[in-house]
């Protein structure tokens, strides 16, 4: 595995934002030529990739830091890409940064040429927690189309009251409906949330609003958990297994690390 802690010159942003990125190594632990095996740093196609949005508060490292992503990743032969949200939600900010273009457009631009990653919508996936867990519903469901699947964990469904978008555009049930209407066809969606979470009601009510809307929608409510990192460390685990893959590593049984 790799970690590249990058400093990218945003042109939609005007500004210099971070990103952590995760590669997996070509040649797997066990045959890192202690046991005669040729090691390697040659891979056999690109690796599907996952964004992974932080929550409020946090940056583009405290997935690294706070959970075994890495590992995951590693084990998974996925790459994870983790950028700095910077407390905007992920979407246009009225009068300032237009975040949502910048996830949608130019993160992606930067990361399938510089990295060993597809640019393919059947190999790429968008998961967050709370806040980025609203990230990731709002780009799923605002472009059904990049996405293989969509992952939500403790996800800040309808924290934001006014987005200061008249037409609805930043909120998750308009675009479930505006989805329906255009008769877009949306990814699977991965839901979850504790139990004694403080939002555990708001996801709870999002995903029958899912089923109602026809959704594909896999819903998992853990009793005892919280608003807590021991819950999205889990959780991240549990959507990387679970996850539709058609990539060239779909078949590689997960290594042990």
């Amino acid at each position: 595995m790799a970690r590249f802690e990058c400093k990218v010159i945003s042109y939609v942003l005007k500004r210099t934002v971070a990103m952590t990125v995760v590669i997996p190594t070509a040649t797997i632990p066990e045959s890192m030529g202690f046991e005669g095996t040729k090691a390697s740093h040659v891979i056999s196609g690109k690796y599907p990739v996952l964004y992974l949005l932080h929550g409020f508060g946090n940056n583009n490292g405290d997935w690294c830091s706070y959970s075994n992503v890495e590992m995951f990743a590693e084990e998974r032969n996925i790459a994870v890409v983790m950028i700095s949200g910077e407390n905007k939600f992920y979407r246009n900010v009225p009068g300032g940064d237009e975040f949502f273009r910048f996830l949608d457009e130019e993160v992606p631009e930067f990361i399938t040429n510089m990295f060993p990653v597809s640019d393919k919508p059947e190999h790429t996936y968008i998961a967050g927690l709370s806040m980025g867990g609203y990230g990731a519903l709002l780009h799923g469901l605002g472009k059904p189309e990049k996405y293989a699947a969509v992952g939500a964990f403790s996800g800040a469904v309808k924290v934001l009251e006014n987005t200061g978008e008249e037409d609805g555009s930043y909120d998750c049930e308009y675009l479930l409906r505006q989805a329906k209407t255009e008769k877009k066809s949306l990814p699977p969606i991965y839901l979850s949330c504790g139990t004694d979470d403080m939002l555990y009601q708001m996801n709870l009510d999002f995903k029958e609003t899912l089923l109602a809307h026809e959704a594909n929608v896999t819903w998992l409510s853990v009793p005892g958990y919280g608003h807590e990192w021991r819950f999205w460390n889990m959780q991240v685990e549990e959507f990387l297994k679970w996850i539709p893959r058609t990539d060239p590593y779909a078949k590689m049984r997960a290594r042990k690390i």
